[in-house]
């Protein structure tokens, strides 16, 4: 029986291919003059990875000029695991390049990086050809997040590091310039899957949450974690310039697991507020089952759970507060806001874009006719609004795909542009304006 994983708008595509002059509806604004890349999971004909998450990665990549879409392609990411099917764990223990790269796609100091959150980051060119693992000059040597965060005051990229034996979670920073300056561990009691985290302009804010490795799960060549109550659940705040000694003040909060932060930020009075997407030990379970083919049949989403828009306000105490009842997935906002107080955040519910305002406490939904993947904000030129620019997202509906261009304010469709092919199911994408 073929999983759940590669059936349907998941399926992967068989092959790379090229193709000039797309068609599109509407009218592409001239400013968007650069590429947008997609990543996502793509495991080579006749492959089974055993989980939706385990894939080979795939980028797809749409180049517009000037109100033309000039080309689609879709390249896979040529890691030492698709190249000579390198082991990740062998009797020479871990191997960081060989991993699939199929998560997240980054541009920093002019190098665009492709990330999985088990290992190295590969470097890819413009045209989407693989150049090679990157470890920053040899000083890299843990895995490295697919969600970094960019500071937009210094332009720093900042991220970590998670494993499965210690150091078990490790804070890294690089500089504007691309030079790793700094790692240091963050003590927690044992191998947890940490796949965000959030940054406010003085602090970054950690989550350990209930979603442990399973070293017999591991060896079975599944996907090697599962929900454990016991591990328990805290949110840790941590002062970026070193201070409190590098200590983490923790925080308790009620067992849940968070896969995507919206944003953090510092309020007035100095406490540090967090939107993220927050799953209950059902909705996990629902989540989990759905993307590996395991969900009990007879268990109802009533029963499961949603995972909706939360907001934890972390001072003296941990305030945790329900923003929303849609059941929402990658939250993603203007990039000059990040770690700082943010009016609007955008997600995306199955065919549709949500469009939150934060000081309203109101959502728009947009309605995008079909599968609607991660809205990524690109801001105008000369923006003078928190929401002047465009959404940039991949909407599939049966066989065809396209990329949609929306307005951030109205969310009104500006232009289209018809994919020579369907795109699968995917994580994140970013949108890469030409330099100089």
């Amino acid at each position: 029986m073929t999983p759940a994983y590669l059936q349907g708008h998941f399926a992967p595509v068989p092959d790379e291919i090229s193709v000039a002059d797309l068609s599109v509806t509407g009218e592409l604004p001239a400013e968007l003059t650069g590429r947008y890349f997609r990543n996502g999971p793509n495991p080579l004909p006749g492959q089974d990875p055993g989980h939706w998450f385990l894939g080979h990665g795939m980028l797809h990549g749409v180049r517009l000029r000037e109100g033309r879409a000039e080309w689609y392609r879709n390249r896979w990411t040529k890691t030492t695991a698709f190249t000579d099917d390198a082991p990740f764990i062998s009797d020479k223990g871990f191997d960081l390049a060989a991993v699939s790269a199929n998560t997240h796609v980054i541009r920093h100091s002019g190098r665009i990086l492709a990330l999985v959150e088990n290992g190295l980051p590969y470097e890819i060119s413009p045209e989407l050809e693989t150049l090679g693992p990157h470890d920053f000059g040899g000083r890299l040597t843990t895995a490295m997040t697919a969600h970094p965060k960019e500071d937009p005051a210094t332009g720093e990229l900042l991220f970590f590091g998670y494993g499965f034996a210690p150091p078990y979670l490790t804070y890294h920073r690089l500089s504007a310039d691309g030079e790793l300056v700094e790692s240091r561990e963050i003590e927690v009691p044992g191998p947890t899957m940490i796949h965000d985290f959030a940054i406010t302009e003085n602090h970054v804010v950690w989550l350990d949450l209930p979603v442990v490795f399973d070293l017999e799960t591991a060896m079975s060549g599944a996907m090697p974690y599962r929900w454990d109550e016991g591990y328990g659940a805290r949110l840790g705040v941590m002062r970026r310039d070193g201070g409190d000694g590098g200590k983490v003040r923790w925080h308790e909060i009620d067992p849940c697991y968070v896969f995507h932060v919206g944003n953090a930020h510092e309020d007035d009075e100095g406490q540090v507020v967090l939107d993220a997407v927050r799953y209950s030990a059902g909705s996990f379970r629902r989540i989990w089952g759905e993307i590996s083919g395991d969900l009990d049949p007879a268990a109802s989403a009533a029963e499961l759970g949603g995972a909706p828009l939360y907001r934890w306000t972390l001072g003296a105490t941990a305030k945790e507060e329900q923003l929303d009842d849609r059941d929402v997935e990658f939250p993603s906002l203007n990039g000059d806001r990040t770690g700082l107080a943010n009016r609007y955040l955008y997600a995306v519910t199955g065919d549709a874009i949500v469009k939150y305002d934060t000081v309203t406490g109101s959502g728009r939904v947009k309605e995008t006719g079909g599968t609607t993947g991660e809205a990524v904000y690109v801001p105008a030129e000369g923006a003078r609004a928190e929401d002047d620019g465009w959404l940039m997202s991949v909407v599939s509906a049966g066989d065809d795909s396209e990329l949609k261009v929306l307005d951030a304010a109205s969310l009104e469709q500006v232009a289209a542009v018809r994919l020579p092919r369907r795109v699968p199911a995917g994580f994140h994408g970013n949108w890469f304006g030409d330099e100089g």
